[in-house]
């Protein structure tokens, strides 16, 4: 029975982890049950249970000697989570709670996606329509629908997964249509780190984090939500991260905000021109007071923009939008003055551009594009940094205008 009448709607979805044994199903099964009874609305997404995925892929792939086409195999891997479902909302129903299943082979499925097996992307407008005709009646009137997460089908019926992330995705995907207050990922990690607790023995429990500065730490392979999750998360719609061992759904966790920007795109970055000053040496990295220095002086002088090193170099980008004659004498003394450097040199009137979007580490060969437009073009490129979603590249301020232009095709012809 639900105890009183609630705005309230929230999606949860619950990971492998959190549903690995019957102890850790039927936490999470009671943590949406007292949940329901303080009349909050809730949608749940579900994972396939432990590492059942894992035990799929593996039993299929060793027994079809490795011919499995990606569209049988996505058929086999769905079945994880389409009995997480089953599990789940039946456990539900036992304990007091108006609920129902969705699974891919149903004519009422919310997921559709196109046929990119393996790794499917949702086709949001048809998605967006399915869910607000078939699951938000159900979860404004009380039902809590239980969805499986990860899986998609085809608008000629092929089910699919939807690869690293997908569980997320589906929460997201639902939370957007059914403009939820709030998405909780259960998981067996406290929320988003500030570093990996399996190498980090000190790290603690961000609480709250922006979703492109998330983004980075995705991007850099830290196990917290992929970065093509991430790119689903609805604007206006705050995500928590919890562990499931707290066993209720409105304890702390690490609060994600904001939203991505999903498109590939190209802009200056610095509305002035750059300096390039490289500095040579031997062992430079072995002695990190010398770079220190460099960029203590950097920051008396000018506005550090990047900056890259190997063994004997490193290379500053800097605003020449000062006087940069003070700068330059002081690296150059700092050069002369110690021993694992010898010496540097400066170039001047760069623009700074930056390529970025979701997706970008994960566009194959977009580098080679840009590189070979700009070549055709006579456009040198003076320096190139990539990090996380993004390309930094300087290259002659004279031609930043045909350069943006370029990068920017270069862009649209993924």
């Amino acid at each position: 029975m639900v105890g009183h009448i609630s705005d309230k709607k929230i999606v949860v979805k619950f990971g492998g982890s959190s549903l690995a044994d019957h102890e850790k199903l039927l936490k999470a099964v009671m943590a949406v049950v007292d949940e329901y009874k303080k009349g909050t609305k809730i949608a749940v997404v579900v994972s396939a249970m432990g590492k059942t995925t894992d035990v799929l892929m593996s039993t299929a792939r060793s027994t079809s000697n490795g011919k499995l086409e990606k569209k049988d195999l996505d058929d086999i891997l769905s079945m994880g989570e389409r009995t997480s479902v089953r599990i789940f909302s039946a456990a539900l129903k036992n304990n007091g709670v108006s609920s129902c299943y969705f699974d891919p082979l149903d004519c009422n499925w919310p997921i559709i996606t196109d046929d990119s097996f393996q790794n499917a992307n949702p086709l949001l407008k048809e998605c967006e329509k399915k869910i607000k005709d078939y699951i938000l009646p159900l979860v404004d009137k009380g039902t809590v629908p239980v969805i499986a997460g990860f899986v998609g089908k085809t608008n000629a019926g092929k089910i699919t997964t939807l690869g690293r992330g997908g569980s997320d995705t589906t929460a997201f995907l639902i939370a957007q249509a059914l403009n939820a207050n709030q998405v909780v990922l259960v998981t067996d990690a406290d929320g988003i780190m500030s570093g990996d607790p399996k190498i980090v023995n000190s790290s603690v429990r961000l609480p709250e984090i922006n979703v492109n500065t998330l983004i980075g730490l995705a991007d850099s392979g830290a196990k917290f939500i992929h970065s093509k999750a991430l790119k689903y998360k609805p604007k206006n719609i705050d995500v928590k991260v919890m562990n499931h061992a707290l066993g209720d759904l409105s304890k702390e966790g690490t609060i994600i905000k904001g939203v991505l920007a999903t498109e590939l795109d190209a802009e200056i970055a610095f509305p002035t021109p750059v300096a390039e000053i490289t500095v040579i040496g031997d062992g430079l990295s072995v002695n990190p007071h010398v770079i220190t220095d460099m960029v203590e002086a950097v920051k008396q002088y000018s506005l550090l923009l990047g900056m890259s090193m190997n063994t004997n170099s490193i290379i500053l980008y800097v605003s020449q939008e000062r006087n940069l004659e003070p700068l330059v004498d002081e690296l150059h003394k700092i050069t002369i003055n110690n021993k694992e450097t010898i010496a540097m040199a400066v170039k001047k009137d760069l623009v700074f551009i930056k390529t970025s979007g979701v997706g970008l580490e994960e566009t194959h060969g977009i580098i080679g594009r840009i590189s070979e437009d700009l070549c055709v073009n006579g456009i040198n490129i003076s320096g190139i940094l990539t990090i996380t979603s993004s390309i930094l590249l300087f290259v002659d301020w004279n031609y930043k205008e045909t350069a943006l232009k370029l990068i920017k095709n270069a862009l649209k012809t993924n």
